[in-house]
């Protein structure tokens, strides 16, 4: 993949439309007026709408992954610490990039079979995260549960706040995410 500055802004730029219009409602000519360029300088820099699609999702997970490894490489290595660090992290690629966290969620289903399977590698190591934490919390007793069924539970309430959350409101995504992570800890006795 082109991972030229230019194709960056253009990815950037992608997502806020995919966003506001959905991915089937944007047309290349709506991307390429978005982008400021005429519709045949977007295929210099992509295939298809479906390339861009790709692009912008791959971005998203990439950064996602790379938020997530930083937050439990900085974070104390007690399980209640590792579960806080990955939620304010998943909170936070909302703050970062909120456009292709939020296309990755709402237009996955529109990728081609053939990115599907690219990208899918990325998404099974961002959720491999997730399932390790929360083994480490399970195995701790901070948390009960079927692992698959706490960690969907955990992944959905998270994704929602892409609907609800304002980061210019009352919470940081520290305060919001260890409000989350406490509501999930078994009462200690």
């Amino acid at each position: 993949m082109n991972d030229s500055p230019r194709r960056k802004e253009l990815t950037r730029q992608a997502a806020q439309l995919f966003v506001q219009e959905g991915f089937d409602r944007t047309t290349v000519r709506m991307l390429a007026e978005e982008m400021g360029i005429k519709s045949g300088s977007l295929f210099h820099h992509f295939r298809d709408k479906q390339e861009i699609l790709a692009a912008v999702i791959e971005e998203g997970t990439r950064n996602a992954l790379a938020i997530a490894h930083a937050a439990l490489e900085s974070c104390d290595r007690d399980s209640e610490a590792r579960l806080q660090a990955m939620a304010r992290a998943h909170l936070e690629t909302l703050l970062t990039d909120r456009n292709a966290h939020v296309v990755a969620l709402y237009e996955w289903r529109r990728l081609d079979d053939d990115a599907r399977a690219h990208l899918g590698h990325l998404r099974d190591a961002y959720e491999a995260l997730w399932e390790t934490v929360i083994d480490e919390a399970l195995a701790a007793g901070l948390i009960h549960g079927d692992r698959f069924l706490v960690s969907r539970f955990v992944m959905g309430a998270l994704n929602w706040t892409v609907r609800w959350y304002d980061p210019e409101g009352e919470r940081s995504p520290e305060e919001l995410g260890r409000e989350l992570v406490a509501m999930l800890m078994a009462p200690r006795g």
